[in-house]
């Protein structure tokens, strides 16, 4: 029955056809008859012969390839540093291939290394802003340097950040699931010289999952090099407490096989300080008590990483690759110390109450993948992926809480012990199959996904010196999900103008079964999320364009636990097995100016939406946040950015967005009236990178952001957020050894505190991990460096929301 809900939607999907073009090709050389790589391929229309129509890159070996050619004359313009400008009249009929187009040394060739490498370029396609990178100056830093200088991405408190939203970042259309921490040290250590582009893609296609939002792809570029090289790198922070990192990797390729293995050493030790503020009221709403809470929490971590990668070519069309990640985190000890200071109406010291906690914490991680692609003949392509991930979480938290009187003699002590354990098992196939029909590009395929997971928590008293069991507070919930889409989408290119259109259907069969609550979570609907992009290049100065997509955003397995984190017996977060997915729609009008100034106007409302908010219990003087769907979080926005060398050695970056930001909520200790929590503000940001030596090797950067208010569910800044970093890198012999150092927000200013304050609700927290940070960074290369690998995040979507 299921299946039956997408066949139909299949076949409609390759019912689209419309008319053929052509495929222009050729090749690039020097006058020493050599492939020149990477350079610049430019189709002009001829009436004017500056309005761009396609462009591309050449490959290693010299070839270039211009696809979907409408059949026309056209200005052909080949350029690359260090040679002159080679410009000649094509006529495209049918399939055209090319005489060997050979590019003399320009008379006034530059020979400063950082001047010889071009620099990089930004485009827009019809539902992405391409950022190419590709041998530029920015291929001498790491991956993350480069997201961070990427047009319209913006970094705050350790999150990739594009419209005001968290990013998911793919490397080669594949997800990467790690923290935000975990991906910095990802990044960072994928060497900027494997990089071709940087797609950013605020509205998906329909061939990605519905899940999400905006989406960074990383595009890897190919290297046909034979041999072996690895690396040593290790880092260290400095904060409150010390963190340390060291690491290996070894790649080796031969013609059929490439080989890549590293291994990560992490151990972190993190301070956090947390000041609280809860106002309980009496029924008839004056003020019955103030409670004042000030903890520390320290955290002491050690994971290990290991990655491995198998690439076989099986045939001049095929290839297999097969790989493991295996991330194991069997230490993670916190400790929490707080007091509460619990004043009366007049702001009298009335008593007080002490809390000591210990969380310690197990977790393992398994991801296996396979995935095979292969060429159909005529520029079609066929891929196959086959993902399993087992994680596995193990926890314990005791808490001791006594309470005294004012005067500080002792009344009475509680103690209970909480042990939660989850274990999750994520299935998932997929098929893509990509073809030309006439003059369009048809991608479309299909895609299971099997989620199953077993979590449970048991409630122990032990405030009697034994362990009590707690049936009323222990739950066991099974879930499971299966997920059936499969998707269709149409792009098409033609003069100034060019469009995509997709479609995706997604079937949900959801079963939650709690051991306290019986049957929740129970669902099963089709959803359909269409996408639409259009796009006006009226010259090569301005650019307009036009985008809609739906979306959906499911909830994570920790929101759907019904067991409880403490920070202390009267605060505690709960989860909730009955949420319900949350919908989006978002309308896009965008304009570009010779791209390097960008407009965006946009819309974006969530149906629905998830959000974790607090709830004050006036009457039992507690604190829960709860997973809950809101009734809806809408934003309006216009943002400007700006991207440009401001000369040879001064890259200049700025984004600025001025956005209206909403979210409607029930209130649930006030008898579900409706609140509507709202917000002006703008988000600036700015970014200065440096190349402060001739040779190149030696460069720097400094960025800046700023954030007036902001809206979080039920919760606003009460302070402005502002953040300053500063870093520089320096290369050694012939880029062998690479050593860097970071200051991460000088000012200590990235903390704000947050407020929840409407009807009979008023509490506030003032969270303050490390943000100010010192970190020094070295790695060594040794073998044949500049041989690019097959180095990539190995994860799958569905992986995401494990919630760990």
């Amino acid at each position: 029955m299921k299946l039956s809900k997408i066949i139909p939607l299949i076949f409609l999907m390759f019912s689209l056809v419309i008319n053929a073009q052509s495929d222009l090709k050729g090749n690039i050389e020097n006058i020493n008859k050599e492939p020149v790589a990477f350079a610049n391929v430019i189709l002009l229309n001829a009436q004017d012969s500056t309005s761009v129509y396609k462009g591309t890159i050449s490959e290693e070996d010299g070839s270039f390839l211009l696809e979907n050619v409408a059949d026309s004359t056209y200005l052909l313009k080949v350029s690359f540093v260090g040679y002159a400008e080679n410009l000649r009249l094509v006529k495209v009929k049918g399939d055209t291939k090319l005489k060997t187009i050979s590019l003399d040394v320009s008379s006034d060739a530059l020979d400063e290394v950082v001047l010889n490498a071009r620099k990089p370029t930004v485009s827009r396609q019809v539902d992405r802003l391409i950022f190419d990178v590709e041998n530029s100056t920015l291929s001498t830093g790491n991956t993350y340097e480069i997201l961070k200088r990427t047009p319209g991405v913006i970094v705050s408190q350790g999150q990739l950040l594009v419209k005001n939203n968290a990013a998911t970042v793919y490397i080669n259309d594949r997800k990467v699931y790690l923290t935000s921490q975990e991906l910095q040290q990802l990044l960072e250590g994928f060497s900027a010289e494997n990089i071709k582009s940087v797609e950013v893609i605020t509205n998906p296609p329909a061939r990605y999952d519905a899940e999400g939002g905006a989406i960074l792809n990383i595009k890897t570029s190919k290297n046909i090099s034979i041999g072996y090289k690895g690396s040593f790198n290790a880092s260290n922070t400095i904060a409150v407490v010390p963190k340390y990192n060291v690491g290996t990797s070894h790649y080796y390729k031969t013609d059929w096989l490439n080989v890549y293995a590293s291994y990560n050493y992490s151990q972190r030790d993190l301070f956090k300080r947390d000041e609280g503020f809860i106002e309980f009221y009496r029924p008839n709403g004056n003020v019955d008590s103030r409670w004042l809470t000030d903890f520390e929490k320290d955290t002491e971590t050690y994971s290990h990483n290991i990655n491995s990668i198998l690439d076989f070519t099986l045939s001049e069309v095929s290839t297999l690759s097969l790989s493991a990640n295996i991330q194991v985190r069997p230490k993670s000890e916190n400790d929490i110390n707080g007091l509460t200071n619990i004043l009366d109406s007049a702001n009298s010291l009335d008593s007080l109450f002490t809390t000591n906690s210990s969380l310690n914490s197990e977790t393992d991680n398994i991801l296996l993948a396979a995935t095979y692609n292969t060429s159909l003949g005529e520029n079609a392509t066929l891929s196959a992926v086959a993902n399993y991930i087992n994680y596995d979480n193990r926890q314990r938290q005791d808490i001791m809480t006594e309470y005294f009187e004012d005067n500080g003699n002792f009344l009475r002590d509680n103690s209970f012990e909480t042990l939660a354990e989850q274990n999750s098992n994520i299935y998932t196939g997929q098929i893509d199959i990509s073809s030309p029909i006439g003059a369009s590009n048809l991608e479309t395929g299909i895609k299971y996904a099997g989620l199953r997971t077993k979590s449970g928590q048991d409630y122990f008293d032990t405030n009697t010196g034994t362990r009590q069991f707690s049936p009323d507070l222990s739950d066991l919930l099974n879930y499971e999900e299966d997920i059936y889409a499969a998707y269709a989408s149409l792009t098409r290119d033609w003069e100034k103008w060019a469009f995509k259109l997709g479609i995706r259907g997604e079937y949900t069969d959801v079963q939650g079964n709690s051991e306290s609550f019986g049957l929740v979570n129970s669902q099963d609907y089709f959803q359909l999320f269409p996408t639409f992009y259009l796009s006006y290049n009226a010259s090569d100065v301005h650019s307009y364009g036009l985008e809609y997509s739906r979306r959906i955003n499911r909830p994570r397995f920790e929101n759907l636990n019904t067991f409880r984190y403490f920070l202390n017996e009267n605060n505690f977060q709960d989860g909730n097995p009955d949420l319900n997915p949350a919908i989006s729609n978002m309308v896009k009008f965008s304009y570009a100016y010779k791209n390097k100034l960008f407009f965006d106007i946009y819309w974006d409302r969530a149906e629905d939406a998830i959000g974790n908010l607090p709830f004050q219990d006036n009457l039992n003087k507690t604190l829960r946040t709860v997973s809950l769907n809101m009734n809806y979080s809408e934003q309006y926005s216009f943002d400007v950015s700006y991207y440009d060398y401001l000369t040879d050695w001064w890259i200049l970056s700025g984004y600025a967005s001025f956005f209206y930001m909403q979210d409607d909520f029930p209130a649930l200790e006030s008898s579900g009236q409706i609140v509507n929590n709202d917000v002006f503000s703008t988000y600036i940001s700015a970014g200065n990178y440096l190349t402060l030596s001739r040779d190149g090797t030696f460069s720097g950067d400094v960025t800046g952001m700023l954030l007036p208010d902001f809206v979080v569910g039920s919760y606003n800044f009460e302070e402005a957020q502002f953040g300053l970093n500063f870093g520089l890198r320096k290369t050694f012999f012939n880029s062998r050894l690479v050593a860097t150092v970071n200051v991460d927000d000088i000012f200590n200013s990235m903390n704000v505190p947050m407020r929840s304050e409407y009807l009979n609700q008023n509490n506030s927290f003032f969270a303050m991990p490390e943000s100010r940070m010192l970190r020094f960074g070295v790695t060594y290369k040794f073998g044949n460096f500049k041989l690019g690998d097959n180095k990539r995040a190995i994860t799958a979507e569905e992986s995401e929301r494990l919630g760990s």
